[in-house]
């Protein structure tokens, strides 16, 4: 099945001459035979039987004909963390993102915006299916990595379904794994677009930056500090944009995270989802972590941005990733992309690394 993913190039056909016979043969009685002669395509028809049958048993590679995936793709099976953030690592700093086949169409938007601001290279997709795994690597090298168990066959989840619930509560075991191997790490989901370079926002050592989720607008030189909890005794931060430091509260933030997961599950009557016991997580270890809350005219959420155009006008120009969230649904969010200029794949699709998908 996999093997419908995998590029092949075209090859040539030994039986696309015109002659089967050379016309050049010492009997002078010999006609040239097309290969639409009944008898010429019979012996097409037999040679095709013959490879298809008895050359796979003999162990040879039968490229055309074979669905058994060559050595340069299988070894993407075995193709660990620890050496793909090794691969990828820029500066001592990993991007990552996760993804399952139904969401390529915004991977490829997402690489398109990192690739004008020159960060592409140090780019990793956490690939949550196979499918996935062996695109990315098929089209580009090294970027891609399934860190198993892969989770049940990916469809375009919806928010607040277990098996989104299932897809993300995985993150803070990849982004924890990544700082124990001492690199800085910034995540993002991939209904995203980058407008400007983010890393000139990562100011000074802090341990954990991340974005408020919240509509409401906050003055343009607002405090960095955690914000507030809300109504539900919590606070209201984006679990889709973190930037974290391979330090020891970084790590005690992933931690806590993993533990409010579990302390949390899915379930029909309560249908969680990671963002939550982020913000738990977060709120359970202010003051023993250093907290940085980015800027709201930099990085504002998808509430705000796609739905207050006098808000966006007053801060135009200062734009820098904009999340396509507060909308649910696949297609309705490529529409919402595309009203606002931001659905990159149709026209620029060979700036990604990916290329047309």
């Amino acid at each position: 099945m996999m093997s419908t993913f995998l590029h092949q190039r075209p090859i040539h056909n030994p039986f696309s001459n015109q002659y089967l016979l050379s016309p050049h043969s010492n009997s002078t009685s010999q006609r040239p035979i097309s290969i639409f002669n009944p008898t010429a395509l019979l012996i097409l028809l037999s040679l095709l039987v013959v490879l298809w049958v008895f050359l796979p048993w003999a162990g040879m590679p039968v490229f055309i004909f074979s669905t058994t995936r060559s050595p340069s793709v299988t070894k993407w099976r075995h193709y660990s963390l620890a050496q793909a953030a090794s691969f990828v690592a820029k500066n001592g700093t990993v991007i990552v993102c996760a993804v399952s086949q139904p969401y390529l169409p915004f991977l490829n938007n997402w690489l398109i915006s990192i690739s004008r601001q020159k960060h592409q290279d140090k780019v990793l997709v956490i690939a949550e299916d196979y499918a996935t795994l062996y695109k990315v690597n098929e089209r580009w090298p090294g970027h891609a990595v399934l860190v198993p168990p892969a989770p049940d066959a990916q469809t375009a989840h919806k928010f607040g379904s277990q098996g989104f619930f299932n897809f993300t509560s995985r993150r803070p075991r990849h982004l924890l794994h990544i700082l124990e191997l001492g690199y800085n790490v910034m995540y993002n989901d991939v209904d995203m677009v980058w407008l400007a370079d983010p890393f000139f926002y990562l100011q000074g050592n802090h341990d954990v930056y991340f974005t408020d989720d919240m509509a409401a607008v906050k003055p343009l030189q607002h405090s960095h500090d955690l914000p507030p909890p809300g109504k539900k005794g919590r606070t209201y931060i984006c679990s889709c944009l973190i930037f974290l430091r391979s330090t020891p509260g970084a790590k005690l933030v992933m931690k806590k995270w993993i533990e409010e997961l579990q302390e949390q599950p899915w379930s029909k009557a309560k249908k969680a989802n990671d963002q939550p016991a982020f913000n738990w997580a977060l709120n359970k270890t202010v003051g023993a972590v250093d907290l940085y809350l980015l800027p709201q005219a930099a990085f504002p959420t998808g509430g705000l941005y796609f739905k207050n155009q006098t808000w966006v006008q007053e801060t135009k120009g200062k734009h820098v990733i904009i999340h396509n969230n507060y909308i649910s649904g696949f297609e309705k969010k490529i529409k919402r992309f595309r009203d606002f200029g931001l659905w990159l794949v149709d026209d620029h699709a060979l700036e990604s690394p990916l290329g047309r998908l």
